[in-house]
């Protein structure tokens, strides 16, 4: 398995703030939850909407579709109709740039 970290091509948001963007073939969003970065694919486990259309509110990002509700830190639903976590992708910061790492298999 080949891992790899990648340039995120977008800036950081404001806080409470998300930014779709597409990374190796990846649908992702870059949320900014009360200032810390965390990167998820933008896929609601549930109904297959796109997360960066819903509402962050601290940690927790709102599915625009049902309502239901993920913890951004690790992907973890909080609320239903939500049963099975969201990937998630560890960030990083490398001067002023901001990376994830992408795991291939």
């Amino acid at each position: 398995m080949a891992d790899a970290w990648k340039d995120v091509p977008v800036a950081l948001p404001a806080p409470g703030r998300m930014a779709a963007f597409e990374l190796d073939g990846l649908e992702l969003v870059l949320c900014n939850a009360a200032g810390t970065a965390c990167v998820l694919e933008d896929r609601c486990p549930h109904a297959e909407a796109a997360l960066s259309e819903g509402r962050l509110e601290g940690n927790v990002l709102e599915c625009p579709l049902h309502g239901g509700k993920l913890d951004v830190r690790d992907g973890r639903p909080v609320a239903a109709p939500i049963r099975r976590s969201v990937r998630t992708f560890a960030v990083r910061t490398t001067g002023e740039q901001l990376q994830v790492e992408i795991h291939h298999a």
